[in-house]
């Protein structure tokens, strides 16, 4: 019988779905057997398709996070001056992040996602090392204090993306 691509070659190889003849040269070898390009056929999955909107939803919704995440972070940071409560704050501001974005996008998932709420935690990060950087403020920055902070917004981060990846 000939295959269905329309080579003309004369199989006895069926696809393990449908049972149309294939030939060697069109079939698809897959994990349940050989199929038709037709139904081989590999699809993304729905969480991992992203669209405009989705992006643009995901940068507002992490962007005035940010902002909100940010501030909150410099004034608890401020009353209480504690290096391991800063080393708190940015997880805390990373899954907070990462979860609002992805909650927003109806858990869509993706490289570009996971950026997106990477740069919220740096933006957050931003606002809330924003005052002590104006003016004289930033001679007093011990190293302790900046090594914990980077810390910080490295798990930060980290939470956020994966929330989003």
């Amino acid at each position: 019988m000939g295959c269905m691509c329309g080579s003309g070659l004369d199989t006895s190889l069926r696809c393990s779905k449908c049972d149309r003849p294939i030939c060697t040269k069109c079939m698809v070898q897959t994990p349940v057997g050989a199929r038709c390009p037709e139904c081989a056929r590999l699809y993304k999955l729905p969480t991992y398709s992203v669209s405009t909107v989705h992006y643009l939803l995901a940068g507002g919704t992490a962007l005035v996070l940010a902002v909100l995440v940010g501030v909150v972070w410099e004034m608890l940071s401020r009353r209480v001056p504690y290096f391991d409560l800063n080393l708190l704050l940015g997880p805390v501001a990373g899954y907070v992040i990462g979860e609002a974005t992805s909650r927003a996008v109806n858990r869509k998932r993706g490289i570009g996602l996971a950026a997106i709420g990477a740069a919220g935690v740096a933006i957050g990060f931003a606002v809330n090392l924003l005052p002590r950087l104006v003016g004289d403020a930033v001679l007093h920055l011990s190293l302790q204090f900046i090594l914990f902070s980077l810390l910080s917004l490295a798990i930060g981060i980290y939470l956020a993306v994966s929330r989003l990846r």
